[in-house]
């Protein structure tokens, strides 16, 4: 279990609330190849019985707040791109609902696909590697909270993609079925995750990394 936040800094982060989630327990893809290797193969459209249509995970459970996305003032480029392909899937929601979209929307849905697929999970296994271990340095229970925190929000992140990567799999392949259905139900807490995600690294995490490498002469 994490360890709470302390007061000081529950008090100081403001802004959205994220739903109550439990984590079931998921790691991180990129620790588990063959894990990987699967998600990356799996191509062909899944049968309906083994894609159920509703939500199955159990709801997980409510940490503090973190800042809005009104604190986004240097993003990463990543981030930005992240944020372009979460506004993409909002976009997909709605072409789903006109068949005469049906092209568009399987594109739409490939690209998505790539992307969260590829960049964005080379992006977390970056901050993993090259991040994080910086605030792992010393006893700062505070920076250890938040490293924790980034580090649960990436196994979530994966878990949740895992559970949505058939759907949009199947959109690709020009498939409709119950899939729109399904996104409409687990895109909302995906967005916000990661919205929270980036929050928090942009805010404070990020600018205390350059501070520290600063600090020792280094570049992050």
């Amino acid at each position: 279990m994490l360890p709470p936040l302390p007061p000081a800094l529950c008090g100081a982060l403001t802004g959205i609330t994220l739903g109550a989630r439990r984590r079931r327990g998921a790691c991180l893809i990129l620790d588990n190849p063959s894990l990987l290797a699967r998600a990356q193969d799996r191509r062909e459209y899944p049968s309906k019985r083994n894609m159920p249509s509703t939500r199955i995970r159990p709801a997980r459970p409510v940490r503090p707040a973190v800042p809005g996305p009104s604190t986004f003032d240097t993003l990463d480029e990543t981030h930005r791109q992240i944020i372009q392909v979460l506004g993409q899937l909002e976009s997909l929601l709605t072409m789903l609902n006109r068949p005469g979209d049906a092209g568009p929307a399987a594109a739409l849905a490939s690209h998505v696909c790539r992307f969260l697929s590829g960049t964005a999970r080379a992006h977390h296994e970056a901050e993993e590697t090259r991040v994080f271990p910086s605030l792992l340095e010393g006893d700062d229970p505070q920076w250890l909270a938040y490293v924790r925190r980034l580090q649960q929000d990436h196994d979530w992140l994966e878990e949740d993609w895992l559970e949505m990567e058939p759907h949009l799999q199947a959109i690709a392949n020009g498939y409709r079925g119950d899939h729109p259905e399904f996104l409409r139900a687990s895109l909302p807490e995906f967005t916000q995750l990661y919205y929270e995600h980036i929050a928090l690294e942009e805010s404070l995490v990020y600018p205390e990394v350059r501070r520290r490498n600063a600090a020792r002469g280094t570049t992050a």
